[in-house]
C-alpha cells in the first residue's frame, strides 16, 4: 500500500485524536482571548492549510459571529511592513510548524502583545515554542508529499475552536461523530471511487465547484488532484464561478460540485442545471441523491447529520479520487518532481 493511501486510511482515527487531545486548551485560549476583549481573528498558513484556515473562517463566522481574516505572510517578510495586531487572535498554522513567513506573523505578533497559537504537526518546531499556545495535530509522521490527514485534523482543531467559541457543544458533539463516518466512508466507498477514477484516468483536469463552507473542499481537492496527478484542476466557490469562469467550460469537460444537504442546496442545484446546459459532465458530491439532478453523477457519502463536517466526507472523497487516479496512472505519488513535502516560504 503506497503512503498516500495509508495515511488516507488513518484518518478515523486521527481526527478522533485531534479534538480529544487539544480540546482542553482549546477551551484556555477561547477562555483567554475572550477576557481579553479580542473581537477578531488573524489566521496566516499556506497551501493546504491556509485551505483550513478557509474552513475556520466560515466556522467562525457562522458559528460565532466573529470576523476572521485570511493573512498575507508576505506583507512581513518581503514588503517589510507592520501590521498591528494587538488586540487580535493571531493563529498560525503549519504542518511541519517550519513556514518561515508564517513564523515571522507569530513573531510580529507577540511583539505587538497579542494572544498566539500554532497549530501544528510536529511539538518541537519553531511555531510550535514560538506560540503562546500549541493546538498538535498529533498524526504521526506523514511520509505523503500531499497532506491529507494533517488537512482534516488541521480542520478539525479550529473547527473544534470556532465551535467552543460560540459554546455550541451541540456542536462538537457532532465533531465527534466524523470519525466513525470517515471509517464508514472507507469501508464502503473505496471500490466506488477505484472504478470512477479507471474511468476518468486519461481526463486532461476538472474543475471544483463549492459554496460557502463547501468552498475549502473545492480549493483542496483541486490540489489534491493537481500535486498527486499533475492534471489542471482549479477549485472555484460556486457563486464565483457564475460570474465568468464558467466561460471556460466546452462539452464533456469534468466538473465536480459539492452539494451536502443545508443552505447551499439551491445555488448548487442552479450551477448544475447551467453546468449541464452547456454539455460538462458533472458529478455531484453529496449526502443525498435528490440534491443530484437528473443527467447528473451521484457520489453519496455518509452523512454526517450538518454541512459542518460533511466536510470532511468531501474531503476524504477527493482525497481517495486523487489516490485511486495514481494507481490506475502508475503514478508514484511521493516522486512528485518539483514539489516538496516541506516547502519554506519566506
Amino acid at each position: 500500500m503506497i503512503n498516500l493511501e495509508k495515511e488516507i486510511r488513518e484518518q478515523p482515527e486521527t481526527i478522533a485524536r485531534a479534538l480529544e487531545i487539544n480540546l482542553d486548551t482549546i477551551r484556555e485560549v477561547v477562555a483567554k482571548a475572550k477576557a481579553a476583549g479580542v473581537k477578531s481573528i488573524y489566521f496566516a498558513a499556506r497551501g493546504t492549510s491556509d485551505h483550513a484556515c478557509v474552513y475556520a473562517q466560515y466556522l467562525f463566522g457562522i458559528l460565532a459571529g466573529v470576523p476572521c481574516t485570511l493573512g498575507t505572510p508576505s506583507v512581513f517578510t518581503k514588503y517589510g511592513a507592520h501590521i498591528d495586531l494587538s488586540g487580535v487572535l493571531v493563529v498560525g498554522v503549519s504542518q511541519s510548524g517550519k513556514a518561515e513567513d508564517v513564523l515571522a506573523v507569530l513573531e510580529s505578533a507577540k511583539a505587538d502583545g497579542a494572544i498566539t497559537v500554532a497549530v501544528t504537526n510536529n511539538t518541537e518546531s519553531p511555531m510550535a515554542k514560538c506560540a503562546d499556545y500549541h493546538l498538535f495535530c498529533g498524526c504521526g509522521h506523514e511520509a505523503s508529499i500531499a497532506a491529507t490527514k494533517t488537512f482534516t485534523a488541521q480542520k478539525m482543531i479550529l473547527g473544534t475552536m470556532a465551535a467552543v467559541w460560540a459554546g455550541d457543544e451541540a456542536v462538537i458533539d457532532n465533531f465527534r461523530g466524523v470519525a466513525a463516518k470517515a471509517g464508514e466512508l472507507l469501508d464502503t466507498k473505496f471500490d466506488d471511487i477505484m472504478k470512477f477514477a479507471d474511468k476518468y484516468q486519461n481526463i486532461p483536469g476538472a474543475v471544483l465547484l463549492g459554496r460557502g463552507v463547501s468552498y475549502c473542499i473545492a480549493l483542496e481537492g483541486a490540489l489534491k488532484m493537481l500535486e498527486t496527478n499533475k492534471l489542471k484542476m482549479k477549485g472555484y466557490p460556486t457563486s464565483d464561478f457564475h460570474h465568468g469562469p464558467i466561460a471556460q467550460l466546452k462539452e464533456g469537460d469534468l466538473v465536480f460540485v459539492i452539494n451536502p444537504t443545508g443552505k447551499t442546496e439551491g445555488d448548487s442545484a442552479e450551477i448544475c442545471k447551467k453546468l449541464l446546459g452547456v454539455g460538462a459532465d458533472v458529478v455531484v458530491v453529496t449526502d443525498d441523491a435528490k440534491l443530484a439532478p437528473e443527467g447528473t453523477t451521484a457520489f453519496v457519502l455518509p452523512s454526517t447529520g450538518s454541512e459542518l463536517t460533511f466536510t470532511y466526507m468531501a474531503a476524504m472523497f477527493f482525497q481517495l479520487v486523487a489516490c485511486c487516479m495514481t494507481i490506475v496512472r502508475g503514478i508514484d505519488p511521493d516522486k512528485a518532481g518539483v514539489i516538496n513535502k516541506i516547502t519554506i516560504t519566506k
